[in-house]
Parts: structure tokens; sequence; C-alpha cells
């Protein structure tokens, strides 16, 4: 058990900008989903950031795609359990030809994964944060809300 004060909390700022460098040089995210029956399923994916959007992708029959193509949501956990972020989205499929130019190389140059590689490809989902929590600790419950509604608080 540490007993140091933690830092002072980040302004909105700070937490702003410490979240959009997460979503451009993290390279793997957990995935959450549930079926229909509410029953959870997390994963940790790969993704690529466009500034708006976080594009995954994963076997076309596994829980994960089965979860979004039902429910259309998934939940988003970056960092570790004293500087997370959170981002709730709204999930769309779209296969590799659907992409726009350029998207599915930016997106194996990142991950190191080509999923049109794989046999049968796999399918990408675009991920549109909704909501976005960001914290490191106790101190910083109070205004971790960086997006509502689809809208940056800055």
């Amino acid at each position: 058990m540490t007993t140091d004060a933690p830092d002072a909390p980040r302004s909105l700022d700070e937490r702003l900008a410490d979240t959009r460098k997460r979503f451009e040089t993290d390279v793997d995210v957990w995935v959450a989903t549930a079926d229909a029956d509410g029953h959870p399923y997390l994963v940790p994916l790969s993704f690529h950031w466009d500034g708006a959007a976080f594009l995954i992708s994963t076997h076309r029959n596994n829980p994960t795609a089965r979860n979004l193509l039902a429910s259309g949501e998934a939940r988003l956990a970056f960092g570790v359990t004293r500087d997370v972020v959170l981002v709730h989205g709204t999930a769309a499929l779209l296969e590799a030809d659907g992409l726009a130019p350029g998207e599915a190389d930016a997106f194996a140059a990142r991950t190191g994964f080509d999923p049109r590689a794989a046999r049968p490809p796999y399918p990408y989902f675009r991920v549109t944060p909704v909501s976005v929590q960001a914290w490191r600790e106790v101190n910083e419950m109070r205004g971790r809300e960086l997006m509502t509604d689809g809208r940056w608080h800055a």
C-alpha cells in the first residue's frame, strides 16, 4: 500500500491533451460488449484512431463481433486503474472495401495486423465515441467527463 499523496488533479485541458495523446500512441485497448442477455465479454484488441473514431477488427463469428452487430455499442478501456480512460461508443460494421482510401493500410501499419490477410478476412468496426471519461486518482473523479453526447467539453 502506498502512502504517497496523489498528484494534484489535472485541469480539463491537461486531461484532454493526455487522453488524445493516449488515443494517438496506444495500440491496444480493452473492448467490452454484452450479448442480448446482458452477459459481458471483454477482449483486448488493437485499434486505429483517426481523430474522430476508433477502428477495430475481429473475427466475424466471435462474441465481440456478434455483440457489436446485435447492440451497436461498445465500451473501451485504456490504461491502468490509476490512470484510466473509458469510452462509450456506437459501433458500425465495415468491410475493407467500405473504408476510406488508405484507412486499412493505416490500421495495418499502426497495429502490425492486417485483417484483410486473414482467411476469411476479418470485418472492421468503427467505434464512434459518445462519452469519454478520464481520471487518475479519486481527486480526479470530479470533472472526469471529457465528452458527453458526442461533444468534447473543450
